[in-house]
């Protein structure tokens, strides 16, 4: 009989074998015999069950051979249990594990790609769809964009006066300039004021300021023919601005705002 056994973590590296052949023959042991009143009892060493247990556990791969040379492998339960085949969803090209997986690579790369651009670029649309809704809602009312123009008849504003209309929820002066108003606020040096404009840049028509009667400080409405140069005075924190819509003294920082707008003929004014 062979047996083969090994020890610790040196079994891959340790074998012993050791050969048996019985011939029948019994050992004899010489003994002396001890005083009946001397008897030594040796005690058993004490083991624990789990101990008991684990040492008739078989370690590692161990082989027993037996009878005519038949070798009788020692099988675990892990080896025994059949592992769950996952061919239905494997891709027709790598069913044969004899095939190359890198013959095939560029294929399946190419769909991994189509797949990933077809998908940002719906994703894309979408995003788009939604800012543009959200955009959308934020626009301005039917009702606003109905007064997105208005048409002012310029021959109800006498000389020298100033009307105020409301635009797009913002009031709107219109002022009928006289011929000294003109020349005073075409004399001013541009260089002297805070923020420097010509009146030729603000007036289409030297007779004519538009002008939204927003004052740039605090958004306050200023009070026409009033202040300290006769165009336009905000009360609220002393802003004055000339017959040409420039401050000129005051906190506020720049020039009454001009909206777009165009003279149709002498009578009539579009603005929008």
């Amino acid at each position: 009989m062979t047996s083969v056994s090994r020890a610790g973590h040196l079994a891959p590296f340790f074998k012993a074998t050791c050969n048996v052949v019985s011939n029948g023959l019994k050992p004899v042991v010489a003994s002396v015999p001890l005083p009946s009143d001397k008897v030594v009892v040796q005690a058993l060493p004490k083991t624990s069950t789990v101990q008991t247990l684990h040492g008739a556990l078989p370690i590692q791969n161990i082989k027993v051979k037996h009878g005519s040379r038949v070798p009788t492998q020692v099988r675990f339960a892990h080896s025994d249990i059949a592992y769950p085949d996952f061919s239905a969803y494997r891709r027709k090209e790598t069913l044969d594990p004899k095939s190359k997986a890198e013959e095939n690579v560029d294929g399946r790369q190419s769909f991994t790609y189509l797949i990933a651009g077809a998908g940002s670029v719906a994703g894309a649309y979408a995003a788009k769809s939604v800012v543009t809704h959200f955009v959308s809602s934020m626009a301005a009312a039917a009702d606003v964009l109905a007064l997105a123009k208005i048409e002012i008849k310029l021959n109800e504003i006498p000389e020298g006066k100033s009307v105020t209309f409301k635009w797009r929820g913002k009031p709107l002066f219109i002022r009928h300039r006289t011929a000294n108003e003109i020349s005073t606020e075409k004399s001013v040096a541009v260089d002297t004021l805070r923020d420097p404009q010509h009146d030729d840049q603000r007036v289409q028509n030297p007779k004519w300021l538009v002008v939204i009667g927003v004052c740039t400080h605090l958004g306050c409405v200023p009070v026409a023919n009033a202040g300290d140069f006769g165009g336009y005075y905000c009360p609220c924190h002393g802003s004055h601005y000339d017959a040409s819509g420039r401050i000129r003294k005051g906190p506020a920082p720049l020039n009454l705002e001009i909206p777009p707008h165009t003279f149709v003929d002498d009578g009539l004014l579009v603005v929008g």
